[in-house]
């Protein structure tokens, strides 16, 4: 093989709040000119850019190690093989993975999954939809959840790359289902075409007040990807042993301080609701039975999705600070190189 020039962002300095193109490096180095047994050289389609980058880059007891200082940003990744020594995976084939803010992965396979991509469905698909993201909507919902078909449902950052799938699946289920979002064109976006029964803006005055218009019998699911003031409120609205699914907390990620807890915590005792965070990691053997489940919905034209795409991985950084903005709707994605 001939040796090919990585180019590479790296975490330079934690974040003290907002993260941003000051926290990275641009480096560049030469990969080997030669793989060693089991190895594959992997070029990167897709970046995905996700909230939770902004824990990764900071040194907080989290789910995961932090990105040491140095090190190439970690990032989940989608790929095609240029090189292969290894038998599993085969030259030309789609493979995911997280080897995180580079042009190119070279090194053993263990942490790659193939991927069997379907004709007319776009790869960027299987790095949000049939990736981590429906992943992250389908079991946070149905496992986590345990969402029922008589359900009242509420989703926060539900115009983002799992709120708007959550939303559609509960819909499918036959929930009635309330978005928050943080503009009037995503709560638009929400009813009008992802067919919400109701999408509110929590910028605007007297938002808690439509929360509970449009929530007539009260909350008894709550799928929480924001935490904060937005949780607060929803709290508020729910029945008696509702259940709410913490998949995410943006608002708290660029603080400072420690997170508080909700402040109108005794509502868990008071209504006996119960509270679960999830993984999506926590999962991982379970992803082709809900593949399979939300391909068949994709296929039949019952969930839409949204990929807005980054060109270029050299602006990776000046992008990510869409997710903490709310600028971007659906998926935020890099393409690192053509397909």
């Amino acid at each position: 093989m001939s040796q090919k020039a990585n180019q590479m962002w790296c975490l330079s300095k934690r974040p003290n709040q907002n993260i941003d193109a000051s926290n990275f490096s641009w480096q560049e180095t030469q990969l080997p000119s030669t793989l060693g047994d089991g190895e594959v050289l992997v070029r990167t389609l897709y970046l995905s850019l996700d909230p939770t980058n902004r824990l990764w880059a900071s040194d907080m007891d989290q789910y995961m190690p932090p990105v040491r200082l140095g090190d190439v940003m970690r990032g989940a990744t989608l790929g095609v093989v240029e090189e292969s020594n290894n038998a599993r995976i085969p030259v030309d084939s789609i493979v995911s993975g997280m080897w995180g803010w580079q042009s190119y992965f070279q090194g053993g396979a263990g942490g790659l999954s193939l991927v069997d991509p379907v004709p007319d469905v776009p790869l960027s698909a299987y790095i949000s939809i049939l990736g981590i993201n429906g992943m992250t909507a389908f079991f946070g919902l149905f496992d986590v959840g345990q969402a029922k078909a008589s359900d009242s449902v509420v989703v926060s950052a539900a115009a983002g790359s799992v709120g708007s799938l959550v939303g559609q699946m509960a819909k499918i289920h036959g929930c009635r289902v309330v978005g928050i979002a943080g503009s009037d064109e995503k709560c638009r976006w929400l009813t009008e075409e992802l067919g919400f029964d109701a999408a509110i803006n929590y910028k605007l005055s007297g938002w808690s007040a439509q929360l509970s218009a449009s929530c007539p019998d009260g909350v008894d699911l709550y799928f929480d990807n924001v935490g904060g003031e937005v949780t607060d409120v929803v709290i508020d609205q729910m029945n008696s042993h509702a259940r709410i699914a913490v998949c995410g907390m943006i608002s708290r990620y660029n603080e400072a301080e420690p997170w508080s807890g909700p402040k109108n915590y005794g509502m868990v005792l008071m209504r006996s609701l119960t509270i679960r965070g999830f993984l999506v990691s926590d999962y991982f053997k379970r992803f082709s039975e809900g593949m399979r489940i939300v391909a068949t919905w994709l296929s039949e034209g019952r969930l839409q999705y949204s990929v807005e795409i980054v060109e270029g991985l050299e602006n990776a950084p000046q992008a990510i600070d869409r997710l903490f903005l709310g600028t971007n709707t659906g998926k935020l994605l890099v393409r690192c190189s053509p397909e």
